[in-house]
């Protein structure tokens, strides 16, 4: 199998991989929105829970470590896995999804009042 990289796979090619992948194992009658969310959820908590605990900076030092690296970088494809199949099962284009939502983010987070800030948008 040829190795994916992000600068040469599109979200619709990971999308059909995905999709693929639970057909092969009929398991698209278990992915109602309802459980996706929450196995979205689950890997999420996994991937967090290599950084419990940590200070900013060990946070750092951990994810440099090659070991660890490889253990959160599956945590993180778990993550993701879930989110493009969640999209797939509600039909939901994830680019076009993305294009909106910064578009948002960018009226609540003006850059000149945002700017070397991590002030929620209602604080600003």
């Amino acid at each position: 199998m040829a190795s994916l990289t992000d600068s040469q796979t599109t979200v619709a090619e990971l999308k059909s991989k995905i999709l693929a992948f639970a057909r092969e194992r009929d398991w698209e009658q278990f992915h109602a929105p309802k459980n996706l969310s929450m196995a979205l959820a689950a890997e999420a908590g996994e991937l967090m829970e290599h950084f419990l605990w940590e200070s900013a900076e060990s946070s750092q030092t951990i994810i440099n470590n090659p070991a660890k690296r490889i253990e959160i970088s599956e945590e993180l494809a778990d993550v993701i896995i879930y989110a493009l199949e969640f999209a797939n099962v509600a039909n939901l284009d994830v680019a076009e999804a993305i294009e909106r939502k910064m578009a948002l983010n960018a009226q609540k987070y003006p850059i000149e009042k945002a700017k070397g800030k991590s002030t929620k948008y209602t604080e600003l």
